[in-house]
């Protein structure tokens, strides 16, 4: 964590999510982002019973939002250095590597995964 300073744009990895943003704190065990981008979208339903749809509750998981921080535990931010993408931008590209992987996929998990991502999509846009 000693390379990674308040300021630096670093990516995040937060519950299954992948983001793009800028270091505003830094403690002991974790490191507080705000989003920037996204770069992959969270996986839907239950992640303890991964690609499992016959459980109590499938949950509707959204991005985190534009300029919403979150802490991540150290070991999940990375230095970043590229051009940082357009917030809604690289939602929209993340929810369509996420339809394109879940279209070959005919399981009831993808079928219901693909469900909460139309729904999330008429919430984003």
């Amino acid at each position: 964590m000693s390379d990674i300073q308040i300021g630096d744009k670093v990516t995040a990895i937060y519950k299954t999510g992948k983001y793009i943003g800028e270091v505003t704190n830094l403690r002991p065990e974790t490191i507080l982002v705000r989003v920037l981008a996204v770069v992959t979208h969270p996986t839907q339903g239950d992640l303890h019973s991964h690609k499992d749809a016959d459980v109590p509750l499938f949950h509707e998981r959204r991005a985190l939002a534009y300029r919403e921080q979150a802490n991540i535990p150290a070991k999940m931010v990375k230095p970043y250095s590229d051009e940082i993408p357009e917030y809604k931008e690289s939602l929209k590209d993340a929810i369509q590597k996420l339809r394109d992987q879940l279209s070959g996929d005919d399981s009831l998990w993808a079928k219901k995964s693909l469900e909460n991502i139309s729904t999330l999509e008429k919430e984003y846009f």
